[in-house]
């Protein structure tokens, strides 16, 4: 109360009431742990994540999980919405008044060296019913907001055929999960040119920019303060971004020059306009505080606990309501996905290329907690593929197709021989009947369609092509299953004979090659 005036007072909105629906009902939300509060459009409804914070480590429980709850905004009507032995956090109010929230309902582990399950964006009602699947992304997804057009914006960790932590940044998708893309900072040229990582976004009320902070990929969601302009030609390095705290350096960018733990000093930004907002702030990173900031230098405290660090800021009003987008989802017919021209691209292709057709590869979620157990490829935690076939590109480069829903996918660019031009070295996926249309394989996010572009592509003139199979034994990719009878058909004997490298079929090692 009075965050503004001279004697700002701290006012705990669930001290008297007890949860009144669910597993809690009857019980205070004391003791525990609170997470990621929203509020609804109208001021409302507070929307919150919370832990009775019970059990071991690696223990996933019911008392040990996050769950999502909502009460009024005076503390009244507690309700809690979600329960199990999942997390869920990160509740985000929709315009047509479904939440999305963060969840590992959706199973599989990370890849990254530890015994972590994969969280991705859920929706359900405000009452906690018809949960729903957003996201069908190999791993994770964090903090969902709505931009001022309706759309869902969130950060996304892209890991499909690239190093681990050069790419978390700002991707839009519908509030249903159609058409997930981002139009930002997936491919820096140069890590350290940009920040490893952007969390926390918010759209600028009146405003196309966007507020983030810019944290370490393994870190707590602190560090610099940042405006993102995606109107702005993203040239693979920061000509999107505009420093708020120009002070601190972006963590592990710099990470040579300065220790991570020392640069979280920002976090939490809630954008009032482009020149003003909130956020956590600590001059130490140890002790946060709510402030006011500009992006001119200036700071007041609003409010700072004495025993514990503040996070979060939301002003305690209404806020205009984005528009409600129409769902793209029929579950009656098939997904689709048209591309009018795979030549038209931001990247370059190899001189004289000539795409013969796509093959299109799931990505499978990875089943096993450990890293590397069992070992999958060469490279180091690489997951798991499975070749669903190929699909004709016609002559004018374009493509349309039928594609399973709830599954993520990559894409490979043939020739005419079957060998990949380029792979897409990202991950996208189709809910039930969504009917998804590219200009190209990544194409300019800021440019036009080609002016010399025929009014319509030669594949949208007829019917999607169904996906056609690959050879038997290339779904999912096994060496031992796939590779192995070629070598025993054309190789182990001659190898044999001249005692050269043994190529025959025993399966041992560790991985079992």
């Amino acid at each position: 109360e009075n965050p503004f005036g001279d004697a700002p007072r701290a006012v705990n909105l669930l001290g008297g009431h007890n949860v009144e629906t669910g597993r809690l009902a009857g019980a205070p939300l004391t003791p525990g742990a609170f997470l990621s509060p929203e509020l609804s459009f109208d001021g409302a409804t507070i929307y919150f994540a919370y832990s009775q914070a019970v059990g071991a480590d690696l223990e996933w429980s019911e008392r040990a999980s996050w769950h999502l709850f909502k009460a009024n905004s005076d503390g009244s009507g507690l309700a809690q919405l979600t329960d199990g032995p999942t997390d869920d956090f990160d509740p985000c109010e929709l315009p047509d008044g479904r939440i999305v929230f963060i969840s590992e309902r959706r199973g599989g582990y990370l890849r990254c060296g530890r015994h972590c399950p994969v969280y991705t964006m859920f929706s359900m009602n405000a009452d906690g019913s018809d949960i729903r699947n957003v996201s069908y992304h190999e791993t994770h997804e964090w903090q969902p907001s709505v931009n001022n057009d309706g759309m869902l914006v969130y950060t996304r960790w892209d890991y499909v055929d690239r190093d681990t932590n050069v790419a978390h940044h700002l991707w839009t998708c519908f509030p249903d999960g159609c058409d997930p893309r981002t139009f930002h900072g997936n491919y820096p040229e140069k890590r350290e040119s940009r920040p490893w990582m952007e969390m926390d976004l918010r759209a600028v009320p009146d405003s196309h920019k966007y507020v983030a902070v810019t944290g370490a990929h393994h870190g707590n969601a602190f560090g610099a303060l940042v405006l993102i302009d995606p109107r702005v030609e993203d040239d693979n390095a920061a000509a999107q971004l505009e420093r708020i705290t120009p002070e601190v350096p972006f963590p592990e960018a710099t990470r040579d020059k300065f220790p991570i733990e020392k640069l979280m000093i920002y976090g939490t930004p809630w954008p009032l306009s482009e020149t003003d907002f909130l956020c956590a702030y600590a001059p130490d990173a140890k002790h946060h505080g709510l402030f006011w900031v500009d992006r001119f230098g200036n700071r007041e405290l609003l409010y700072r606990d004495p025993a514990i660090p503040c996070i979060s800021p939301i002003p305690m009003r209404p806020r205009p309501r984005p528009p409600v987008l129409p769902s793209q989802t029929t579950p009656s017919r098939p997904a689709t996905v048209a591309v009018m021209n795979v030549y038209n691209s931001d990247f370059a292709w190899p001189e004289n290329s000539h795409v013969a057709a796509l093959r299109i590869v799931q990505v499978l979620p990875k089943t096993t907690a450990p890293p590397n157990e069992p070992r999958i490829g060469v490279a180091d935690q690489t997951n798991a593929r499975a070749i669903l076939g190929t699909v004709p590109v016609e002559v004018d480069g374009s493509v349309y197709f039928e594609a399973p829903a709830g599954k993520e996918l990559y894409f490979q660019a043939l020739d005419d021989t079957g060998l990949a031009i380029q792979s897409m070295r990202s991950g996208t996926y189709l809910q039930p009947g969504e009917q998804r249309t590219c200009q190209g394989c990544h194409e300019k996010k800021n440019a036009a369609t080609p002016a010399t572009a025929p009014i319509q592509p030669i594949a949208m003139r007829r019917a999607p092509s169904s996906i056609a199979p690959e050879p038997d034994g290339s779904n999912p990719f096994n060496y031992v299953r796939l590779v192995q009878p070629v070598l025993d058909a054309h190789c182990v004997q001659c190898h044999t004979e001249k005692e050269a490298l043994d190529l025959q079929n025993i399966v041992e090692g560790p991985n079992g090659w």
